[in-house]
């Protein structure tokens, strides 16, 4: 199990170093001189070009991304060019709403989709059937910001049943749950779709397989035969696709903290580019693009758990 942990860990290494480069090279075609934008518009070029020279945007290409590189390798993330504070204070202050965030979404919609996917599964064919993948369509259909606005106007807005902008406080008391209701909802519910889809395909699979039939057979209750031995053995597709779902709700997040002023990652990256502060852009970028390959590196390592076939390989 180490060894298969360090040979993902091993492969992430060039994946991360390339969303670097790809990360630092599209910060340069951006039509924004970070020099200009940190000097204000009425500076002389005089003080325009001393700032270029402070922030190392005289030198050639290669040496800055040699600079940004070792100055990353010391924990250095920079400093924002529009409000002169460090870019790892500002991530540091927004990370934990986003993974309280993110976390308030999964811990509803992998159950439920589970759950939903599952029961389809056993009654194939039926009506439940139809409504849970009719629901699970249009899931997937339904963007993020259009869900989001919806429920903005009828919960928050018409019935004012919850807040819907903000974070009120810590998940542990009435108002940050009551807070971060809307946006979990939001972030989550283009989650239960493809997991109710997904784990309907591989429960069916499973069903018809022969050591299924065998724990019939055997006279187990037809709860343990669904739960132990045909959902179980179902999971690593399911394991699968959350993995990358889960990868691609950070760009959900995104979405999801602009609608909802929610203080995350993904509100600053959007405030960030949209006032071309490249530093704290890039810094926004390192932390996302990390948190999608550590993602995948999970399910990687969850694979060995489920499926001792996949260590031994």
């Amino acid at each position: 199990m180490l060894r298969h942990a360090a040979q993902r860990l091993a492969m992430a290494v060039p994946v991360m170093f390339g969303v670097l480069l790809v990360g630092f090279l599209l910060m340069q075609v951006v039509p924004t001189d970070p020099a200009v934008v940190r000097a204000g518009p009425t500076a002389s070029a005089e003080v325009v070009d001393a700032i270029r020279r402070d922030l190392g945007l005289d030198q050639p290409l290669w040496v800055q991304f040699g600079l940004y590189i070792w100055r990353l390798a010391q924990g250095d993330l920079g400093v924002s060019i529009i409000n002169n504070v460090p870019v790892a204070q500002e991530l540091g202050a927004t990370i934990g709403p986003t993974l309280e965030l993110m976390a308030a979404s999964l811990v509803w919609s992998i159950p439920l989709g589970i759950g939903m996917g599952t029961v389809a599964a056993y009654w194939r064919g039926s009506l439940l059937d139809r409504v849970v993948m009719a629901i699970s369509v249009a899931g997937v259909s339904v963007p993020v910001f259009f869900l989001g606005l919806v429920l903005i106007w009828f919960v928050g807005f018409q019935w004012q049943w919850l807040p819907f902008t903000g974070r009120a406080g810590p998940l542990w008391t009435l108002e940050g749950l009551r807070a971060i209701a809307l946006p979990a909802i939001t972030l989550g519910g283009v989650f239960v779709g493809p997991v109710a889809r997904m784990t309907r395909t591989a429960v069916l699979d499973v069903l018809g397989a022969e050591h299924v039939r065998t724990a019939r057979a055997k006279g187990l209750p037809e709860r343990l035969v669904v739960l132990r031995h045909a959902l179980r053995n179902a999971l690593i597709p399911v394991v699968t696709l959350i993995g990358l779902q889960i990868g691609f709700l950070l760009g959900g997040a995104v979405v999801t903290e602009t609608v909802f002023s929610w203080p995350g990652v993904g509100r600053l990256a959007v405030g960030a580019i949209t006032s071309s502060d490249l530093p704290m852009a890039q810094g926004t970028i390192i932390v996302l693009s990390l948190g999608f390959i550590l993602v995948n590196l999970t399910v990687d390592l969850l694979y060995g758990v489920l499926d001792p076939r996949v260590r031994a390989g």
